[in-house]
């Protein structure tokens, strides 16, 4: 009744975890049945050991959060060694997200995790606003973005997906150019660009200043942009923004997202994605749709 696919990806169901807000996915092991997911992606991977910002690095704001956490992460390497020996065994799709300063890096930690047998896909983040080098650099031109994409397919063959950054003129022209050069499938959106002032304190809550928006807040345009982007191009869309229950991924769906990733919501819920599940499933079953596939891209 949920499978669905994503390019050579067969998903249980159209239900898989943001980078980012996900951990390893074993830090939630406790909370959800991590091979009933539809897939999880873990957090975003680069060539060394990064630190990340300095604190403080998140912020609530009304209907959402403000985070500039920075790519905190060991390293591909540590991850090669360490982490992928201890989820591999999950009986679901898992999803690198890989970022980088520069293509050379982007293309060095990809080309390591395609060695993995177990690793389905990769989630190449051309669109995070937390970094000073790279990241949503190369998301904002299509012509950079379109060169990294290419750089990458390369030296990776399996499943390639861009995430697209919503801090653009025109999130279409991106998707397009990612498209022709070779990516098999693009997500949407990772956060927007905002900033948040604590007026007792006269100062930014964030140390960096600015940070990237998420939760609830970003939902309508996220929507939009994901039916934009799912009219342009002839890959998969996975969408995500917002999304916190049953009818927030039911609106992606129709809206042309043949997946959804739940980010924002696991933090504050670490089991919404095993109810969000429940709730498509109940809504199938409450309208007489024996396949998801018949109400995804109905709008």
């Amino acid at each position: 009744m949920l499978e669905v696919k994503v390019h050579n990806l067969s998903l249980k169901n159209p239900v898989m975890t943001a980078s980012g807000t996900f951990g390893y996915g074993e830090e939630f092991a406790d909370f959800v049945d991590l091979e009933r997911l539809g897939g999880f992606i873990v957090k975003g991977t680069t060539g060394s050991h990064r630190e990340g910002n300095p604190y403080p690095r998140m912020a609530e704001t009304p209907s959402g959060m403000l985070n500039a956490v920075g790519l905190q992460n060991g390293g591909v390497q540590k991850f090669c060694s360490e982490v992928y020996h201890r989820i591999k065994h999950l009986d679901t799709n898992i999803i690198v997200n890989v970022s980088g300063s520069s293509i050379e890096e982007y293309c060095d930690v990809a080309a390591q995790i395609d060695e993995l047998e177990r690793i389905s896909a990769i989630e190449l983040n051309i669109s995070c606003p937390n970094v000073k080098k790279g990241g949503m650099g190369f998301g904002t031109n299509p012509d950079m973005a379109a060169q990294v994409v290419g750089e990458v397919r390369k030296v990776y063959h399996k499943t390639l997906i861009v995430k697209l950054t919503p801090n653009v003129t025109s999130i279409v022209d991106i998707a397009k150019a990612v498209e022709a050069a070779g990516a098999d499938s693009v997500s949407l959106i990772n956060t927007m660009l905002g900033m948040a002032i604590d007026v007792e304190k006269r100062r930014p809550y964030l140390s960096t200043v600015t940070g990237g928006l998420s939760g609830p807040a970003v939902k309508p345009v996220a929507v939009r942009m994901v039916w934009q982007v799912a009219h342009a191009v002839q890959i998969p869309v996975i969408g995500l923004g917002g999304i916190a229950s049953a009818n927030d991924a039911l609106e992606f769906l129709m809206a042309g997202a043949k997946a959804i990733q739940v980010g924002t919501a696991n933090f504050i819920d670490p089991a919404v994605t095993m109810k969000i599940i429940d709730g498509l499933e109940y809504y199938c079953n409450c309208h007489g749709i024996k396949d998801i596939n018949e109400i995804i891209g109905i709008i």
